[in-house]
């Protein structure tokens, strides 16, 4: 985990291939960022977030700007004009992200699409057991936590203007069929037992629909949230880029998967004493999120929480296929890579967990 958080967290140069004509950049911002003035210097995150992400600094203050990759890219891939609408809707609405100055449209600027927000200064938990803190601000951390994701699932789409972010129907089916699809047509990383029943109990517990759909964030975890630097509030939930229309339980179900997961592959508490650090239980957590959206229960927990482990390992076994082809050579995809077969097994264990 600690190499993780040194290659993810801070700054660096530039990186080669990522450069870019910075005074076309800041000529740009002069003339669509209200109160921008130069002059301007430019690191990039470590992150290995698909889209590249820089901090701009300028005497008064700080910005970040996350672009599409240079190069070839699929279509409709790295639309951060999707990231940039969503974040735009969500911040007029209040809910806690950064506030977008602009987005260009423009290739010759930069060389491709790109926009800027603002930069949120606060901490980032990194460790899902939120180490350095009493166990009241460790409880408080997770009720704010709670307390935003079932924000963000009671807002109407149309009414924020994003009736349009995401395609209508069963999102499950949409989903498994999506995963399993690509799981099966990828020869070279195989298949695996597991992954095989889970797709198959997936499909035969497959629960209607039952038409809700919300704006979901698709990667709501602890490290993905900025909260304030000496009170347990979230400031900016961050990396919108998996977000669209969907079923808000499956969100949820997603977030609270960090009771399960091993903190080995993702921020998790797998392992951890939790009744000893005043992090609520899991059901106690999901009782909260039920009550805060007007639900008696959850029934379909379970089914979420198995279609959660696998569509990570689908998402994980996709990356063992490139690593074997030799196009994400990278040490984080060998390890994602790695991880694969202990994520299909823990999505067949929450076929099995009952609830």
């Amino acid at each position: 985990m600690t190499g993780f958080v040194e290659a993810n967290t801070g700054t660096t140069a530039v990186r080669e291939g990522y450069a870019f004509d910075e005074g076309a950049l800041s000529a740009w911002l002069k003339a669509h960022v209200e109160g921008y003035e130069g002059p301007l210097a430019v690191e990039q995150f470590k992150g290995g977030q698909s889209n590249p992400t820089y901090k701009l600094l300028t005497p008064s203050r700080a910005y970040v700007l996350r672009r599409k990759p240079p190069g070839q890219i699929l279509k409709g891939a790295h639309a951060v004009e999707r990231e940039a609408k969503a974040l735009s809707a969500l911040y007029a609405a209040g809910f806690p992200v950064a506030r977008v100055h602009g987005l260009c449209t423009d290739e010759t600027v930069i060389g491709t699409w790109f926009y800027v927000m603002e930069m949120v200064e606060g901490r980032i938990f990194w460790d899902a057991a939120v180490p350095g803190v009493s166990q009241e601000a460790r409880a408080a951390i997770y009720d704010a936590m709670n307390a935003t994701i079932a924000q963000l699932h009671s807002y109407d789409p149309e009414a924020i203007g994003l009736g349009d972010y995401g395609k209508p129907g069963n999102y499950f089916a949409r989903q498994v069929g999506r995963w399993s699809k690509q799981y099966r047509e990828d020869k070279e990383a195989g298949r695996n037992p597991d992954m095989d029943a889970v797709i198959e109990w997936l499909e035969a517990n497959m629960p209607e629909d039952d038409g809700a759909s919300s704006v979901i964030h698709g990667d709501f975890r602890i490290d993905n949230i900025i909260f304030a630097p000496d009170e347990p509030r979230v400031l900016a939930v961050l990396d919108w880029e998996l977000s669209t229309l969907g079923h808000p339980l499956a969100d949820f179900a997603y977030h609270a998967m960090m009771y399960r997961m091993p903190p080995h592959i993702v921020a998790g508490l797998r392992g951890v004493e939790i009744e000893t650090l005043g992090i609520p239980s899991e059901a106690a957590y999901v009782a909260s999120y039920c009550r805060r959206t007007g639900r008696e229960a959850m029934p379909a927990y379970q089914y979420c929480t198995a279609f959660n482990f696998f569509r990570l390992a689908a998402i994980f076994h996709g990356i063992k296929g490139r690593v074997i082809r030799g196009t994400a050579s990278n040490a984080q995809a060998r390890e994602r890579a790695g991880a694969f077969p202990e994520l299909a097994r823990l999505a067949m264990e929450a076929t099995c967990s009952g609830r």
